[in-house]
């Protein structure tokens, strides 16, 4: 199947039933994925699903249709049923295709050739689980899981823009208990690259994750106090994830982020740099266009402190009187809205070691679950766990406490180590945050 054809065809259906103006999108995709526990294979699924979507303007209304069929033959009822939706919605004058068409980037490297059998997916898994199970004090497993899968995007318009890209991806995760009884703990560790060659090593995930259950036994509930949290590189992208809905577009043209006011000011500390790009090579969110057809550019968002740039699609840009940075995310049945894609804080110059070493008494940030955010006022608390930091160093295991301060106020009081990793998408290295609340006992 040819698949810009395919869209060619159901837009051209769009415009003669009526239509302004239309795109139209196709999402391919096959995935296989395995899951393992204790020796016992829990699940082997493999997966195809093809899925259109079409959206059309009549004036300054607009309306999506999708469908799971590329016959042509049906495509005429379905453009008049979106042109129908069209004219009966109002009209939103911040809507309507790119105001101009920029033809897509280089190969960004995105699409592994190969593609793992099952047996070696259940290879994989067994290695990552018997690393974890073979660590002296883990006592149980939760399983071990491996996967791939090839997704292919294509998107065209009638403002003259037609583009497709094919990317891959492998995962590896395992998850294990350590203990007995009420006192168990668990843990988990787990990769995932475009390329199999990029993939960390399962029998590492594994030991990793069984390390880490063991070293959680036994947790303590301190006291709330107020102290220096220092969060781990694995949940501390977590705070890149809210200073990007800070400075998403659509939240700064409702005047719903508590940033709305700040471009060109100062919001996180001198020195550091906040970055996205989607053309990165192998990156685990590239894309040589976005879901309205920008190619987008590598761009400090944040630079020496300074806020330099919105995440912005077409229609935020045209509420804010600027144009699109390429950062529209889209699926097929719903319409475009902003979104980062490759996201990082550039590391410091300090090790994680000397990152905390003056701090007397702190919080060492491990895993965080819950959440109670006001992007309006920047209020912040998350259910955390982790380790005790004594004079510099990680003492004994923490639980059920919570943490909270303002994010306006955290970002300025942000300092990095240079552990840098990209391995989610969204990355930071070890971060710490002094004067912020610790709830305990």
């Amino acid at each position: 199947m040819n698949r810009l054809e395919t869209l060619a065809a159901l837009v051209a259906a769009a415009r003669a039933a009526g239509a302004d103006a239309a795109d139209a999108m196709l999402v391919q995709g096959t995935s296989l994925s395995v899951a393992r526990r204790l020796g016992a294979i829990e699940q082997l699924e493999r997966a195809e699903g093809l899925d259109l979507g079409l959206r059309v303007f009549v004036g300054r209304r607009q309306a999506i249709v999708s469908s799971t069929d590329p016959d042509h033959g049906g495509f005429a009822a379905l453009a008049a049923r979106a042109v129908a939706m069209a004219r009966a919605v109002p009209e939103d004058r911040f809507s309507g295709l790119p105001e101009r068409v920029a033809t897509p980037p280089r190969d960004l490297d995105l699409d592994d050739p190969s593609e793992p059998t099952a047996e070696a997916l259940l290879a994989r898994a067994a290695e990552a689980e018997e690393a974890a199970l073979a660590t002296a004090g883990v006592s149980n497993s939760n399983g071990a899981e491996a996967g791939f899968s090839r997704t292919r995007v294509a998107l065209l318009a009638s403002n003259g823009f037609a583009g497709e890209y094919s990317r891959t991806s492998h995962s590896t995760s395992v998850s294990c208990l350590a203990g007995e009884g009420t006192a168990m703990e668990r843990d988990y560790d787990y990769s995932s690259a475009v390329h199999l060659s990029d993939l960390e090593d399962a029998a590492s995930l594994g030991r990793r994750a069984g390390e880490r259950a063991v070293r959680r036994l036994n947790p303590t509930r301190p006291a709330s106090r107020r102290l220096s949290v220092v969060y781990d590189p694995r949940v501390s992208a977590s705070l890149l994830g809210h200073l990007s809905a800070a400075i998403n577009g659509a939240a700064v043209a409702r005047g719903t982020s508590f940033l709305r006011d700040s471009m060109g000011r100062q919001v996180m500390a001198a020195g550091l740099t906040l970055r996205d790009d989607p053309l990165r090579p192998r990156g685990l969110r590239s894309r040589p266009f976005d879901g309205e057809g920008m190619p987008g550019e590598a761009r400090a968002l944040v630079e020496d402190g300074i806020l330099r740039s919105w995440v912005l699609d077409w229609r935020s840009a045209r509420q804010l009187g600027l144009s699109s940075t390429g950062h529209a995310g889209r699926g097929v049945s719903g319409p475009p809205s902003p979104g980062p894609t490759n996201l990082w804080l550039e590391p410091g110059s300090v090790s994680p070691a000397e990152l905390m070493s003056d701090i007397d008494e702190g919080f060492y940030v491990t895993e965080m679950m819950g959440s109670s955010i006001n992007g309006v006022t920047g209020d912040y608390s998350r259910g955390a766990s982790g380790f005790m930091i004594r004079r510099g160093e990680l003492a004994e295991p923490v639980g059920g406490v919570t943490i909270a301060g303002n994010l306006r106020e955290m970002f300025l009081h942000l300092a990095s180590a240079d552990d840098l990793r990209f391995r989610r998408g969204t990355d930071a290295a070890t971060l710490r945050v002094d004067g912020m609340t610790l709830a305990g006992a």
